[in-house]
């Protein structure tokens, strides 16, 4: 895969992870994980990208990973 593709597919996973956090709010990693249903660790790599430009929160309940837009 080429590493321009690659970034492309990362920034399109933080694309989708961002709206959906906008529609439902706050949810856990494993539901939005569950509800994206996207390939790979494209999640995981989402959730970074968004992290690194400060627009996501992180926080833990219970036993589940929590995450909010800021």
């Amino acid at each position: 895969m080429q590493t321009q593709n690659f970034v492309g597919q990362i920034g399109e996973a933080a694309g989708q992870i961002y709206n959906y956090l906008y529609d439902n709010g706050e949810v856990s990693l494993s539901k939005m994980k569950k509800e994206l249903d996207l390939s790979g660790n494209f999640t995981e790599l989402g959730l970074g990208w968004l992290s690194r430009e400060d627009k996501i929160d992180f926080s833990q309940k219970a036993k589940s990973v929590m995450i909010k837009l800021r």
